[in-house]
């Protein structure tokens, strides 16, 4: 090999080096973006005060999140539909959540004449929830409908023996996970299951909006 082929053959490999560093650090600038990016969480309403019930039979009120960023959702125990999969969503987000943080976790049985403390925290257990950090809440019908209708904006509707496809298929209800900050205000509403979600998306933003609503002063 000549010396003009030699610097030729380093001209071509010097060129893709600064191509790949210049690919690598744009991928960097971004990731970093990305997870600095913040996200609109406008003030959608605030959260009434409440006492209900949690798995432990120990009343939990608002009082008791005051102060913490925490993420709601609204199933019940022997929904073999949506519920399975966002209680799955709701373990998958208290694993990624980081250690610093002192986010809570809220789930809402839609189903209190059957989901008791007891039925909830055989269910809690089955999918090894940190209960010092989710929490699992009944109640009666109209203490719930009142938190989750009336101020997080979850919904559930329970359907009619014509309506049901099975003996466990009672209730039409949200399939969001909402968002409320320190000051029990509602800050954010995301779609968990249909068409189009990503869960891993949907985590990421969940994620996000948590950790900049713990920065909020």
């Amino acid at each position: 090999m000549n010396q003009q082929t030699r610097k030729t053959v380093w001209l071509i490999w010097g060129g893709l080096l600064l191509l790949v560093t210049i690919l690598f650090v744009g991928l960097l600038v971004q990731i970093r973006s990305r997870a600095n990016a913040t996200v609109n969480l406008p003030v959608i309403g605030q959260v009434a005060d409440f006492t209900l019930t949690n798995q432990n039979g120990r009343a939990v009120s608002l009082a008791d999140l005051r102060g913490h960023v925490w993420v709601g959702d609204i199933i019940f125990t022997r929904c073999l539909g949506p519920c399975l999969k966002m209680t799955r969503q709701m373990k998958e987000l208290e694993n990624a959540l980081p250690e610093k943080s002192d986010c809570k976790l809220v789930s809402l049985t839609t189903d209190p004449a059957y989901d008791t403390p007891t039925i909830l925290k055989t269910y809690s257990e089955r999918f090894s929830a940190d209960t010092n950090q989710w929490t699992f809440l009944t109640g009666t019908k109209d203490e719930i409908r009142k938190l989750g209708r009336g101020s997080l904006k979850l919904t559930a509707e329970e359907k009619t023996a014509q309506e049901r496809e099975n003996a466990d298929d009672l209730f039409i209800h949200s399939t969001i996970f909402v968002l409320v900050d320190r000051k029990a205000q509602l800050r954010g509403v995301f779609e968990t299951t249909g068409e189009g979600v990503d869960p891993k998306e949907v985590q990421e933003k969940i994620l996000r909006s948590v950790s900049q609503l713990e920065r909020e002063k």
